[in-house]
């Protein structure tokens, strides 16, 4: 595999990069990724997380390798290697499904029925101009990816819920579109069905938080880390009653 370049940062995107850093040690750097940030390959000008990451490099070495991706408006915590065995370590137990991911969503027009269970759709990847969506599919298509999600209603409101989910697989938009697909659809995710208004308030963005990842860490044991909830999805389930 060719070595990235280093990518030359400004003083202020050092400085921001480095107020994301939930938790480091010899071998892992976990950050807690922003709303609007996208995690690699990100279009214009503005630098993504992964060209961010050179702000830990020491001189002549390579940055922080991303071990796992957040969607663009997803925010919260995201796993990174300081070294090549940790990221050899840790990319197998992606791979072995060790990891274990939690994430908070609003959802509308309220609690799914039931208020708890797991989601089991098959998704297939559609290509539409220059976008990719996910879409539900019977199990003998031929593109079907299985996809499993679990959910539990933390709290409910008029015509809002909170949920806690925890993806079983690792499908692209995966809790979006299972979340849609029974009618629950996130708040702020038009491209899914999401409201952009709830209870008169208006949603900034897609109100999906990935606040805790629990893995095996390369050193021996199991690590948990958590990422509080950025102030505007705090702030909305506040006018919402559901904090």
């Amino acid at each position: 595999m060719k070595t990235p370049k280093p990518v030359q940062l400004s003083h202020d995107e050092t400085a921001f990069v480095r107020g994301l850093v939930l938790y480091e040690d010899a071998e892992i750097l976990a950050l807690a990724k922003p709303a609007g940030l996208s995690s690699q390959g990100g279009r214009g000008q503005v630098h993504t997380l992964d060209e961010l990451l050179w702000a830990f490099a020491k001189p002549g070495k390579a940055r922080p390798r991303l071990i796992h991706r957040l969607d663009r408006d997803t925010s919260g915590v995201i796993l990174t290697a300081k070294t090549k065995p940790a990221a050899g370590f840790l990319g197998k137990a992606l791979m072995a499904r060790a990891f274990s991911k939690t994430y908070l969503a609003l959802v509308t027009p309220g609690p799914p029925e039931p208020r708890g269970g797991r989601i089991t759709l098959p998704l297939r990847r559609v290509e539409e101009g220059r976008e990719a969506y996910m879409r539900v599919c019977a199990p003998d298509h031929p593109d079907a990816e299985a996809a499993a999600s679990r959910y539990r209603t933390l709290k409910a409101a008029e015509g809002a819920a909170l949920l806690e989910l925890e993806p079983e697989t690792g499908r692209m938009h995966q809790l979006r579109v299972h979340l849609a697909a029974v009618g629950r659809p996130i708040a702020g995710d038009p491209r899914y069905g999401g409201a952009l208004v709830v209870g008169g308030q208006p949603v900034p963005r897609l109100m999906l938080h990935a606040a805790a990842l629990t893995f095996p860490h390369p050193a021996g044991g199991r690590k948990r880390i958590e990422a509080p909830m950025p102030p505007d999805m705090a702030g909305l389930l506040t006018q919402l009653h559901l904090a």
